[in-house]
């Protein structure tokens, strides 16, 4: 078989794909139309996020038979329509799952105890003890919202507290010995900590808008290493401003995908989004829960040991 490669992974794909007798091309630079014109040439192609894989594309695609994506979720493609056409869609959840966990994890202890706030403080020569007094995990509820393998990490990291985990799902029966699964209404009236975990589909975007946020009975903490368009940015400023959300850990953006830098250097800040990045009691990072030299490696491992599976 032919394996295109559109964007770069670990070396070990293309390692492995060749000790398998695969011939392996690499196209990093070319742009979208390029490759279409070529991509008959191949029984399968490998992409993290360079473009989005439409209907267009797979039509050109006429010996396609596979198609990996190196990273959990597939929302870059046309699913429904690559499985219409017998296209094997291979992606990578159990690769970077553990990286997610611990981000998670390491999010809600930095917010639960001031970390990024007294480190500022202590650089700028403040040495403020009373204003830096945490909170402790122990004794609290957390509330999961998906609970596939990043969901399922998490709450394995989440066995060393003494801590109630829930978990909410379309999928019935998912729960086990580290989370019991509830209904959303048992999830918004117990849980003091929520986090997301869901792919990017109809029924996850724009999810934690103003009703849902108003649902939980108590006010909570928000960690979000999932996706940024589950997450209503306004509404969550409302809710971190009124005190329902007491503060918020964001590995993603609803921005993130509009040329995120340009927000900044063409002074187009959203008034929403200034509010984050002032505020003490928010914690961002770059979309990077999943990325850990480990998971580069595991990902693209998950990736050709499922090609072996189902190729070999």
């Amino acid at each position: 078989m032919k394996i295109l490669h559109l964007d770069t992974n670990h070396p070990l794909i293309i390692n492995q794909l060749n000790d398998l007798g695969y011939t392996n091309d690499e196209d990093y630079t070319s742009s979208k139309t390029a490759i279409e014109a070529k991509i008959h040439l191949y029984d399968g192609f490998i992409i993290r996020s360079r473009f989005s894989i439409d209907k267009a594309f797979l039509d050109k695609a006429k010996n396609l038979k596979f198609i990996g994506r190196v990273g959990a979720g597939l929302e870059n493609i046309d699913c429904e329509y690559a499985v219409k056409k017998e296209i094997k869609l291979i992606a990578a959840p159990e690769g970077n799952r553990n990286a997610v966990g611990e981000h998670s994890l390491g999010m809600l202890l930095s917010l639960f105890n001031k970390l990024n706030k007294a480190d500022k403080e202590v650089r700028s020569g403040k040495w403020l003890r009373e204003e830096n007094r945490g909170i402790e995990l122990d004794g609290k509820t957390v509330g999961l919202i998906g609970y596939g393998n990043m969901g399922k990490s998490f709450a394995k990291k989440l066995r060393g507290f003494d801590v109630e985990v829930l978990c909410y799902d379309i999928k019935p029966n998912v729960g086990d010995e580290n989370c019991k699964q509830v209904s959303l209404a048992e999830l918004q009236k117990k849980a003091d900590v929520l986090s997301l975990h869901t792919p990017q589909t109809e029924l996850t975007k724009n999810m934690v808008n103003h009703d849902f946020i108003n649902g939980f009975k108590n006010s909570f903490w928000l960690i979000n290493t999932a996706r940024g368009t589950s997450v209503n940015t306004i509404n969550l400023v409302t809710a971190l401003k009124s005190g329902k959300i007491l503060g918020a850990g964001l590995d993603v953006l609803e921005y993130e995908k509009s040329s995120f830098e340009n927000l900044f250097s063409d002074n187009k800040l959203p008034e929403a989004f200034n509010y984050l990045i002032n505020s003490e009691n928010v914690l961002l990072s770059p979309h990077v829960a999943g990325w850990t030299i480990e998971s580069k490696e595991k990902l693209a491992q998950t990736i050709v040991d499922k090609i072996k599976r189902k190729f070999c």
